[in-house]
């Protein structure tokens, strides 16, 4: 299929990628062209080129404006395929995932509100798994792309902002359980504790978890290479804790890890691993 990749960031280019090498014909734009470089993809200097004649487009950018001024800076000057499946997979929110649909809908195309559920290396190797809710007439086409990208899809019907509502719910999981792990570690060795000892003694019990092992090893050593930055993760949080709180619920712990997002941005480690964090928790110190 002939598919246009709009956003080859950190998770935008291992998609490209995949889909690539399973054999679809991708054109990949990117506000710094570099980074369409190398994918197997044609690159596009500007987004309308890359969406020309589309039979899919993709959206992976960093939020909601992003995506709205994307694609309609796309749809002005370039023509996708009629009824052409756009997966909106970037993480906006669900007020943006309506007003996106809107767009979609003013332009013949199919909307597909799916975000996805990984990291950077899950992205590399095939292993997100996606969020997808949108009209029946796109299965085909997600039952077409998502398999070279994914583990699994989770339908959840033709409900707009379904998937969106739920990557919230499991975004508030994982972003606080990742600052748990970080908290932890900071405070072990704040009380000189050897974070090995924290692990050997969580492992094989009901509280074990792989992620506590990758990330206790990346900040013991002092890896703080992005998989997913603390930008992004403030940006996600922030999506968490107003979602909540339109609901009636008032997000404490969500609350709480957004605070510590910002102190690592205002130290400099927004392009950081979210990780990053506990340089934060450690200046507390």
């Amino acid at each position: 299929m002939r598919i246009a990749v709009l956003g080859t960031g950190l998770m935008g280019a291992p998609i490209a990628r995949r889909l690539a090498e399973a054999g679809h014909d991708i054109h990949a734009w990117n506000r710094t062209t570099e980074k369409c470089e190398g994918l197997g993809a044609t690159v596009a200097a500007e987004p309308g080129t890359a969406v020309e004649d589309a039979e899919v487009v993709i959206t992976m950018l960093a939020d909601g404006p992003s995506v709205d001024e994307t694609m309609r800076t796309a749809l002005a000057d370039g023509r996708p395929r009629p009824a052409a499946v756009w997966f909106q997979m970037s993480t906006v929110g669900v007020d943006w995932t309506r007003r996106l649909a809107e767009l979609a809908g003013e332009h013949g195309l199919l909307y597909v509100d799916s975000p996805v559920l990984g990291t950077r290396k899950p992205a590399e190797e095939g292993q997100l798994a996606a969020l997808v809710s949108g009209p029946e007439a796109a299965r085909p086409v997600v039952d077409e792309v998502l398999p070279a990208i994914t583990r699994k899809a989770v339908w959840l019907g033709e409900d707009v902002g379904a998937a969106s509502t739920l990557k919230l719910v499991l975004n508030h999981w994982t972003l606080i359980t990742i600052e748990n792990v970080v908290e932890t570690i900071a405070i072990a060795e704040a009380l000189g504790i050897d974070p090995e000892r924290f692990l050997e003694s969580i492992t094989g019990g009901g509280m074990d978890m792989p992620y506590a092992h990758q990330k206790t090893a990346s900040i013991t050593a002092g890896d703080f290479t992005p998989s997913f930055t603390v930008n992004l993760a403030e940006k996600d949080v922030g999506l968490i804790v107003a979602a909540a709180r339109a609901a009636g619920i008032e997000p404490s712990l969500a609350e709480a890890t957004r605070n510590r997002l910002r102190q690592a941005i205002e130290l400099g480690h927004g392009d950081d691993d979210l990780t990053a964090t506990y340089l934060a928790a450690r200046s507390d110190g």
